[in-house]
């Protein structure tokens, strides 16, 4: 049991050090910049056309304007973080790679620390210079309940993340803008899917900073709970069923008398 604990406590020490390397402090700041953009452009999108339509949950191009701005934001920030993080610019992302075992639990915490902070930084940002105006919090329809809202959240993020994984397949080769472009799509899609009924977040860290700017925590559980379920369950199953890391040998042999 002591040998246990000893490799255990070993085993730990080495996966921080890996994360504390300057590789790793640079993908976090590339995280922090990616996430802050994107933030900034999703929530601004918002308050913007509320500025222009007061009644803007009720106008359709309203939803339109955020979805659009999602998709655009989104792909642009996965684009510029790719080759530094990753460009996961979301928890349920990070969290869905962990699961998958592509990163190790200590990057994760700080992956998570970095998109946070910038979601916050990003919305007190919008606070300041807007004199003050609202900042919108993703809210769910009177007629939805916590639980469904978060099936909704949950179902999203899944598309996503297994989107995320399948664009950054090595084995698809290279896709190059096209991998965060379709990334981007299919948030901008959920939005116009969901975003009536939960807001569209998918993402953890949007939700929660633009709750803390404006002092609004209700039903953050929503936001949290169904994405992370639904990037884990992408995780696992685009690499350990639909497209396993290895395939069984039958399929190896097939593939490679079509190859010959």
């Amino acid at each position: 049991m002591l040998i246990f604990g000893k490799m255990a406590s070993t085993s730990l020490t080495a996966r921080f050090k890996q994360s504390v390397t300057p590789a790793s402090l640079r993908a976090y700041l590339a995280e922090f910049i990616s996430t802050f953009f994107y933030v900034f452009a999703v929530v601004g999108s918002a308050m913007a056309s509320r500025k222009l339509l007061p009644d803007a949950a009720a106008v359709p191009s309203s939803l339109v304007i955020v979805a659009i701005a999602n998709a655009f934001a989104l792909s642009s920030a996965v684009y510029i973080a790719a080759n530094a993080s990753g460009g996961h610019v979301n928890p349920a992302v990070t969290f869905g790679m962990a699961v998958g075992g592509r990163i190790n639990v200590p990057t994760a915490l700080f992956y998570w620390i970095s998109q946070m902070l910038a979601s916050v930084m990003a919305c007190i940002f919008l606070k300041v210079a807007t004199v003050g105006q609202h900042v919108p919090t993703n809210t769910i329809a009177e007629e939805m309940t916590g639980f469904g809202a978060s099936l909704l959240e949950g179902v999203m993020a899944f598309g996503l993340v297994y989107t995320v994984y399948a664009a950054g397949d090595p084995r698809r080769g290279s896709l190059g803008a096209i991998g965060p472009l379709a990334v981007g799509l299919t948030a901008g899609a959920n939005v116009l899917a969901a975003g009536p009924f939960s807001g569209g977040s998918m993402n953890p860290a949007c939700a929660f900073g633009s709750a803390v700017i404006a002092g609004r925590l209700k039903n953050q559980a929503v936001y949290w709970v169904g994405p992370l379920i639904g990037a884990a369950v992408a995780g696992l199953l685009y690499d350990n069923v639909v497209f396993p890391t290895e395939a069984p040998d039958s399929l190896r042999g097939v593939s490679d008398d079509v190859g010959v």
